[in-house]
């Protein structure tokens, strides 16, 4: 089922308000799998473990997704090597060797 993305979720993006309370920023919201926003988490970092175990507590993950990630990552990747240059060929070469 398609859910609301926020579209660019990395460590960039959100911030803690006054009190403390998580605020997203910057959206580039679409619909979509869900996956897709959770897999801009894991290429910069930023995110840590208990934020996935949460999550995954709220709404647990489909089983695969582990398998599924590299495909949700290389859009990412792809739109930041065309954007930012060759220091994102590695990655897209390593998720492309995959298949």
């Amino acid at each position: 089922m398609p859910s609301l993305l926020h579209g660019d979720l990395w460590s960039g993006n959100y911030m803690f308000d006054q009190n403390g309370t998580p605020t997203l920023i910057d959206p580039d919201a679409l619909y979509g799998d869900r996956e897709y926003d959770l897999a801009m988490t894991t290429i910069f970092g930023g995110f840590s473990q208990a934020f996935y175990q949460a999550y995954n507590e709220v709404s647990p993950l489909r089983s695969g997704f582990e398998k599924r990630l590299p495909w949700y990552q290389f859009y990412y990747l792809c739109m930041h090597l065309i954007l930012f240059g060759e220091t994102y060929g590695p990655a897209v070469d390593n998720i492309l060797a995959q298949y």
